[in-house]
């Protein structure tokens, strides 16, 4: 399947600020291509909350691109849910499969104390800082350091993927790079851990 991003369009919004045109919800065995029935738009940003957790996948597949997104907690009282650190994170290089929590491919992780992780979900492999991880259900691999800002602020996160170099960013600082991935293309999937988060101002690059 061809890629989203063609060399004449080098880059394009993966959200329009006012739709979830583009993508499909996913909670617990149920898949919604009509994603507005799971989660919901306001103010420009997409809006992940409720009681099951799953999450929002691109119907387009993407490869050597570079990702830039916005991401805050929500703490309004009414979507405030847990006690424990706030888990969410983005996954990319998600092949097209049948649906589950969660599925292959590579999980930038966002979680309090955790941003910049990479979480390699069913038997993903790179090579991060000399080594190549086992394949396994999900292997992280901490973050090189911590930038994230304080709860309730907007945080930009960037991913850049590029024949097989994965890099994340998070502020403008580099917290986790690995090369040679065996997952080189598919798409980008924004999860729901049980955690209120917003996300807005998706932007994607071919690289």
């Amino acid at each position: 399947m061809a890629t989203s991003c063609s060399n004449k369009v080098r880059q394009a919004q993966l959200f329009n600020g006012t739709t979830l045109d583009g993508w499909y919800a996913y909670v617990q065995g149920e898949k919604h291509e009509d994603a507005s029935t799971i989660f919901n738009v306001m103010d420009s940003m997409i809006r992940l909350n409720g009681e099951r957790p799953g999450y929002l996948m691109s119907k387009q597949l993407y490869s050597n691109f570079e990702l830039t997104l916005d991401y805050k907690w929500n703490t309004e009282p009414k979507y405030e849910r847990g006690k424990g650190n706030k888990n969410s994170g983005v996954m990319y290089q998600v092949p097209v499969r049948a649906d589950k929590l969660w599925p292959e491919g590579i999980q930038y992780q966002i979680k309090e104390g955790a941003t910049g992780d990479f979480v390699l979900l069913d038997s993903v492999t790179l090579e991060v800082r000399g080594e190549r991880n086992l394949p396994g259900k999900s292997v992280v691999i901490p973050r090189l350091s911590e930038n994230e800002r304080t709860v309730g602020e907007w945080n930009q996160l960037v991913i850049k993927s590029y024949k097989g170099k994965c890099s994340q960013y998070l502020n403008g600082k580099l917290v986790n790079e690995g090369i040679a991935s065996s997952s080189l293309s598919g798409r980008i999937l924004l999860q729901y851990e049980g955690s209120p988060i917003d996300f807005r101002r998706l932007i994607i690059r071919k690289l």
